[in-house]
């Protein structure tokens, strides 16, 4: 893992070294938070419950195991019949297939541990999923959305299209003169953003060699009791800045823009790889490929053979 953290140190000391970033833009950066999004359909309950049932046939198949019922045919007609009644809105009926298709996977999951007393390690780990999903109510917290991702969260950040999103927080650092990311790390647990701050500044003074001073940020990162020492944390829309302290809070909102482009151009926005390892891979890979390309058209500018628009 350190090893594409030392990349993204590597492409930004490059920089460093051609002029591209000055030392002293990174004592001044914007620091946010995005979700991740897994690889994952939506965790409707019906939805878990299948996906459940047909990852425990599956493998039930692959030992051997001869199951009574595997509910394949059924469950797939349950599913179905599910999902158009609750495109419809009759929502009674639409929950009598959801307690069907739970029903169905309580039986898969007690035909094989009838049959098969000592399971492997593999095996254990996905009847102890298959049972959670079976058993977890609404109000539960630590939930699983995913039989293949359990470390899957449910974040809620307040967007109008999109209430809940499932994956994992990622806290991005960028200069605030010219937007290079100089920190990156995918976090889990969903923490309050404040909380995430003082690990980045400590990751960003790591790869670049200089200690940022002063940071904007949004609300969600009130309460000085998580912010680092040394750094000046600016939180817009709290008071009124003046001179200087208001230009910086003012280019705060110049990291959105690199988050969408991080989501649509380089694979921020839909996480294919395993494990919360992967998410952490993934969030700095992004990192990586926004600031090749942003050297890149620099060099290309100072070649005099391109101009940026």
């Amino acid at each position: 893992m350190d090893g594409f953290e030392q990349l993204l140190g590597q492409i930004i000391q490059t920089a460093m070294r051609t002029d591209v970033i000055k030392p002293r833009e990174i004592e001044r950066v914007n620091v946010d938070t995005t979700v991740q999004e897994k690889a994952v359909t939506f965790p409707t309950d019906a939805r878990l419950y299948n996906q459940a049932r047909t990852t425990l046939v599956r493998a039930a198949r692959k030992r051997g195991i001869k199951l009574r019922q595997s509910y394949a045919r059924v469950g797939k007609y349950a599913f179905f019949k599910q999902s158009r009644y609750r495109v419809a809105k009759q929502l009674k009926r639409a929950r009598k297939y959801t307690r069907k298709l739970r029903t169905y996977l309580g039986r898969v999951i007690r035909d094989i541990e009838r049959k098969l007393p000592q399971s492997d390690a593999e095996m254990a780990v996905l009847l102890s999923r298959a049972k959670q999903i079976e058993q977890q109510k609404k109000s539960d917290s630590n939930k699983v959305y995913s039989m293949h991702a359990p470390e899957v969260e449910c974040i809620a950040k307040g967007k109008v299209h999109q209430r809940y999103e499932f994956g994992c927080k990622v806290v991005l650092v960028t200069t605030s003169a010219s937007n290079w990311i100089v920190g990156a790390e995918a976090v889990h647990g969903n923490p309050y953003d404040g909380a995430t701050l003082s690990d980045v500044i400590e990751q960003t003074s790591r790869l670049t060699d200089v200690a940022p001073k002063q940071a904007a940020v949004d609300k969600g990162f009130r309460g000085t009791k998580h912010h680092p020492d040394g750094l000046q944390v600016l939180v817009a829309g709290t008071r009124k800045f003046k001179g200087v302290l208001k230009r910086l809070v003012k280019r705060r909102s110049a990291i959105e823009p690199v988050i969408g482009h991080l989501k649509h151009d380089h694979a921020l926005g839909r996480n294919f790889l395993k494990g919360k390892q992967g998410d952490r891979i993934n969030a700095l890979l992004t990192a990586c490929g926004f600031n090749l390309r942003k050297l890149y058209r620099c060099c290309l500018d100072a070649a005099g053979t391109f101009t940026m628009a």
